[in-house]
């Protein structure tokens, strides 16, 4: 953690974001959400734990306000030309309802790869939505180049003071809201306009109170431009909480926010699911994964730093989630939670073992189990079991099973076990032979495997193809590859130009146990 320090140049700075926030205009579009207590939680990590309420906006996130607050600003002239952003979440929506309200003409450009649901959700709410690109940069570049064909205001998602001021008048509710204690508060952060509207107006009216801003671990710009003291362009950003999947964080909000905020915390996937699960438990809200990275935050920072008896604030940024993810977010709660176990195991294969092995375990619930007869003197089976989440629990039951004589390879945090493996139909191949695997995201695009297979050499043969997909616009493969030798030392030459991510799985433990 990082303490906050403030200079005079950031005295004067806030002074006039402040002022912003004071005068923004917000309310003709946004409303002033609750507060809404957590009980469950509260209990469970023994301090108040709070949740602001921006899932309850019209366009179900705070992005209306920053919006709304930019297009306030505009002249006439800038408002009869229209307004244009490039935008696949939450952003797009935001802007297209203040241009209705507003009577101005809207156009948000969107990646190709764009769910259909979030381009039917822009074009309900009045906006005209232009397709261009495989990826949110190519939708930039397009929506720049309309700006200068068509005189358009191109109204960004975060980098922008007025964008940033309708933001910060989150903070100005919650200090209204509640006047008694708080000590910390907890805010996603993608390109950062939330965080530094947030930071601003807090620490110059309670500077006592902490903010921190929560990334997910595979988009932490913030967190490396706070390393190095400077932005930085991350070289790759994971999609899963697509609300915070940014590369390089704002320029303006870097400004407001780096001598500000008191820590960056960073929370994976499995994290995140878990605070979905907390926050529908509480609130019976459906939050999307960038709405609850805030509380996975929270509840971490708990954790980490053994806290009691405090009053912590989270924002609920936005409920914008596909209904075909939530199997997806279900799936990876429990693990979120470390209160399930994915273990590779090695019994006997003879009568009985099966019997003996759940023994073992002792009386607790088997959430997954699976084995097929394979031959020889050793079955591997893979087995999911509720433990305890205190993590001691888990290793409790590994030491468990390990004086027992059984070799236990724990597999609870496998990507590839838990995207694919207790998901793919066969098995091992019957005869061995030499395969190379690899773990990809696909854009979720028509064409997308056809690239793929384009861009691989002749003579290349695919033995091995599982393909997942939950409502994201990537998709996640496992493809198993027999490589001529010749082109082994090139194959990840061949993968770099076709441009999806990638991770090299071919020692992977639950590969070499189950499928090699």
């Amino acid at each position: 953690m990082r303490c906050a320090r403030v200079t005079h140049r950031d005295t004067r700075m806030l002074e006039a974001t402040v002022k912003k926030i004071l005068k923004a205009h917000v309310y003709e579009a946004a409303h002033e959400t609750p507060i809404s207590p957590a009980p469950f939680l509260s209990r469970r990590f023994k301090n108040q734990i709070l949740i602001k309420r921006e899932d309850l906006q019209p366009v179900y996130s705070f992005k209306i306000r920053g919006a709304y607050n930019k297009m306030a600003q505009l002249t006439d002239e800038q408002k009869s030309k229209g307004v244009i952003a490039a935008s696949a979440g939450n952003h797009a929506q935001g802007l297209a309802m203040a241009a209705k309200l507003m009577g101005v003409k809207a156009i948000i450009v969107m990646p190709q790869i764009t769910p259909e649901i979030k381009v039917a959700a822009v074009r309900a709410r009045g906006a005209k939505v232009v397709l261009k690109g495989d990826a949110f940069a190519a939708a930039v570049e397009h929506a720049r180049e309309l700006v200068d064909e068509h005189g358009y205001t191109y109204i960004p998602p975060f980098d922008d003071i007025d964008v940033i001021a309708g933001q910060g008048t989150v903070a100005m509710e919650i200090l209204r809201q509640h006047a008694g204690p708080l000590d910390a508060i907890f805010v996603p952060v993608g390109g950062g306009g939330l965080l530094a509207g947030i930071v601003a107006y807090v620490k110059y009216l309670r500077p006592e109170i902490k903010v921190f801003g929560v990334e997910s671990e595979d988009s932490a710009c913030l967190k490396a431009a706070l390393e190095a003291g400077e932005r930085v362009v991350l070289e790759q950003v994971g999609v899963f909480a697509e609300g915070v999947a940014v590369a390089q964080v704002g320029e303006v909000p870097f400004a407001l926010m780096r001598d500000l905020v008191d820590g960056v915390i960073t929370v994976n996937t499995d994290e995140i699911c878990a605070a979905v699960k907390d926050i529908f438990d509480d609130t019976r809200a459906v939050s999307e994964p960038s709405g609850a990275l805030a509380l996975a935050g929270l509840k971490k920072y708990i954790q980490h730093n053994e806290i009691e008896n405090q009053t912590l604030l989270c924002i609920n940024s936005g409920a914008n989630t596909n209904f075909d993810r939530l199997q997806h977010i279900a799936e990876r709660t429990e693990l979120g939670e470390q209160r399930e176990a994915i273990l590779a195991v090695v019994i006997p294969e003879k009568p009985g073992s099966f019997k003996k092995f759940c023994r073992t375990i002792g009386k607790r619930m088997v959430t997954e189990f699976a084995y097929r007869y394979a031959g020889g003197d050793q079955a591997h089976i893979f087995v999911g079991v509720q433990v305890k989440p205190d993590g001691q629990d888990r290793q409790a039951l590994i030491e468990r099973l390990r004086e027992a004589g059984y070799p236990v390879e724990d597999l609870s945090d496998n990507e590839l076990a838990k995207l694919h493996l207790r998901h793919l139909a066969g098995g091992r191949p019957q005869q061995h032979f030499e395969e190379e695997v690899y773990r990809f995201e696909f854009p979720e695009r028509p064409g997308a495997l056809m690239n793929f297979l384009t861009h691989l050499p002749q003579g290349w043969n695919i033995s091995l193809f599982h393909y997942r997909n939950h409502g994201a616009a990537f998709g996640r493969v496992l493809v198993g590859m027999q490589v001529p030798n010749g082109d082994r030392a090139n194959v990840e030459g061949y993968f770099d130009a076709i441009g999806y991510r990638y991770w090299k799985e071919s020692e992977n433990p639950a590969y070499q146990l189950f499928m090699a």
